[in-house]
């Protein structure tokens, strides 16, 4: 959320920072709840300095029962009046704080101007994308013709952006998961946290989901108002939803592997095919807490750690720095990895990596406490690295020969060590 008083104070700056994003701030609506909220305010500050004028009349003319009674009975009226103005302007504030819930963050000064992901800037490619002397399949006709990946059991299960892996498939996801998790917390010093894949509605709208995206969400029905995940994004932030951290304790580098779960994924009417948008797929988490004056520098951190999955699979992929029109609703800024695909012969995306600066904290209430100064809010930063099964697509498709055997990334062989290719 924006800090309030910057939306009231630099309304006009406000709006066009906006602009790049290509959102348009309803400034009527805004000004007129605020004039509504002042006009309330007056009044009621005024009916209390009243009441307490009275009372201290009441307690000096206690002698004089006429006066007294009248001024009791103007305290009632002003009393009643208070209940309706105090009402009032819960209601005001509720109002201004659903419109404040709705504004996305303001784009960092490096985001490019765009609007959609075509505009994004690429930043630079790693990697050689490898062109095969034969006609490269795409990881569903590899898989099923393995008789490895099974989209029809996932439809006859549960219904469509559901697949079932099997055998030497299923294994190589877990490898992948457990590579992840080994590199980040040995290498690159994050701490591995297991978080519920059930939240509830004040963590969703902590990190921004809530209310703007509720569609997007699987909600459980029953007593208990429960979600299920989109990312860890989710639960592994708001572990510092109403935390005060010591200055001493930062940075936070958490990991964590979930499965996430997402209801949009079948309304883009695109990649009906194989396993690159699904309902219920499984990410490894990058999520880093740390102090303003050091996000930028953590973000490309963050980022450099996503790219290190990548390089030691040995996967071509670029780096694009997303436009305004492009960036998420809570994200400052955004680099988005993506991997080269020969079965599609492009780049998709494989994972976000995004600097959230105070946004997300002033919905969460997270703060970090200086050695000698008064408490404000962390930044917070997240990124997958990765996207499993995007990046078990990307093997399959970057590692295939001409008889449809796929080979073992060397990186992953000692997780995998019954087979080098399958």
């Amino acid at each position: 959320m924006l800090d309030p008083k910057l939306v009231r104070s630099h309304l006009d700056t406000i709006v066009e920072r906006l602009k790049i994003r290509h959102f348009v701030l309803d400034t009527d609506y805004l000004q007129n709840l605020e004039a509504q909220r002042r006009e309330v305010q007056t009044e009621s500050e005024q009916l209390q300095a009243e009441r307490n004028r009275s009372s201290r009349e009441i307690g000096q003319l206690r002698s004089d029962s006429e006066r007294v009674d009248a001024l009791m009975q103007r305290m009632q009226t002003v009393n009643s009046r208070l209940e309706v103005l105090n009402s009032r302007l819960a209601d005001i504030q509720t109002q201004l704080e659903d419109f404040l819930l709705g504004i996305p963050n303001l784009p960092h000064l490096s985001v490019p101007e765009g609007k959609n992901e075509t505009d994004n800037l690429e930043l630079r490619r790693v990697g050689q994308v490898r062109h095969f002397p034969f006609a490269a399949k795409d990881h569903v006709d590899l898989g099923e013709a393995a008789g490895l990946l099974d989209a029809k059991a996932g439809v006859k299960l549960t219904g469509a952006r559901f697949t079932v892996l099997k055998g030497r498939l299923a294994r190589l996801q877990r490898a992948l998961i457990q590579f992840m998790l080994d590199m980040h917390t040995q290498e690159h010093g994050y701490t591995e946290v297991y978080v519920p894949y059930l939240v509830n509605a004040d963590s969703l709208r902590g990190t921004g989901q809530l209310p703007k995206f509720a569609d997007e969400l699987f909600r459980l029905t029953g007593e208990r108002p429960y979600y299920l995940i989109p990312t860890a994004e989710v639960p592994v932030t708001n572990l510092v939803r109403d935390v005060i951290v010591e200055e001493a304790e930062l940075p936070l580098r958490w990991v964590c592997h979930t499965p996430c779960f997402r209801s949009e994924a079948g309304s883009y009417g695109k990649d009906t095919r194989g396993m690159i948008r699904q309902h219920q797929f499984e990410k490894v988490e990058l999520v880093q807490i740390v102090k303003p004056e050091d996000s930028s520098a953590a973000h490309e951190q963050l980022t450099a750690h996503a790219e290190a999955v990548l390089q030691k699979l040995e996967l071509p992929y670029r780096v694009v720095n997303l436009c305004g029109g492009d960036l998420g609703f809570s994200a400052a800024k955004t680099y988005d990895l993506e991997v080269w695909l020969p079965g599609q012969q492009k780049y998709r995306e494989i994972s976000s990596c995004s600097n959230f600066e105070s946004f997300q904290a002033r919905r969460l209430q997270a703060r970090w406490r200086p050695r000698d100064g008064k408490t404000e809010l962390v930044h917070t930063l997240n990124g997958s690295a990765l996207a499993v099964g995007r990046t078990l697509v990307a093997i399959l498709e970057n590692y295939q020969d001409e008889n449809g055997h796929v080979a073992v990334p060397g990186a992953l062989v000692p997780y995998f060590r019954e087979y080098q290719v399958f």
